[in-house]
């Protein structure tokens, strides 16, 4: 992981067609920190991960990353990101290992069969590597979306109510990935209306709206 890592926000504010998200936005985090961010439904919380991960645009203020400030959309952040949105990315008609295979692919983050195998293990999807995802649960579904996590070397990671359908043991598996990267020395930042089981010295909240 790369050493003294830092995302910043400053000032941020977004609007939804002609309707105010949000303003004056700030908040800085480092190496090994976890930012949760809560909010209403309708708060922004999505579109402030979106420009956090070089996805979306702002009408105001600034992101920097690593020091360096970053334009709307910045190639650099989202190479440096990995964004694991709120509906799962998962074709029906893929089997589990194929959909992983492909949320890899499609993200630049290709991995060899070894290190998909060990992902789906570790998710608890093993067993149903082999199937076609119409056959997997919501909460399954849930956890072949977030393997990905285990897989890839990107140092941010956003994440959009990730805990989404994940029954107790599955959150566990969740926090344990969340708290690996974070000690690791990577940076997440989660929307959530769940708690996460991270180690409370490692994390910081924003509220919006």
């Amino acid at each position: 992981m790369t050493p003294n890592l830092q995302l910043e926000a400053r000032q941020l504010a977004a609007v939804r067609g002609n309707a105010s998200l949000f303003r004056d936005v700030s908040f800085r985090i480092d190496t090994g920190q976890v930012l949760v961010v809560q909010g209403p439904n309708g708060a922004g919380k999505t579109t402030l991960l979106r420009i956090l991960a070089g996805l979306g645009s702002i009408v105001d203020g600034a992101v920097q990353w690593c020091g360096e400030a970053m334009a709307p959309l910045d190639a650099r952040l989202r190479a440096a990101a990995v964004f694991v949105g709120h509906a799962p990315a998962v074709k029906d008609d893929l089997t589990a290992a194929e959909n992983l295979v492909a949320m890899l692919s499609l993200a630049g983050d290709p991995a060899d069969a070894g290190t998909v195998e060990a992902a789906l293990t570790d998710a608890g999807l093993a067993a149903r590597a082999a199937l076609p995802a119409r056959w997997l649960s919501q909460g399954q579904r849930r956890r072949l979306s977030l393997a990905r996590l285990a897989c890839t070397r990107r140092p941010l990671w956003i994440l959009d109510e990730p805990a989404t359908a994940l029954d107790d043991a599955a959150a566990a598996w969740l926090g344990k990935l969340i708290g690996t990267h974070a000690r690791g020395g990577g940076l997440v930042v989660a929307a959530t209306h769940q708690a996460l089981r991270l180690p409370a010295a490692r994390v910081a909240t924003l509220t919006l709206g």
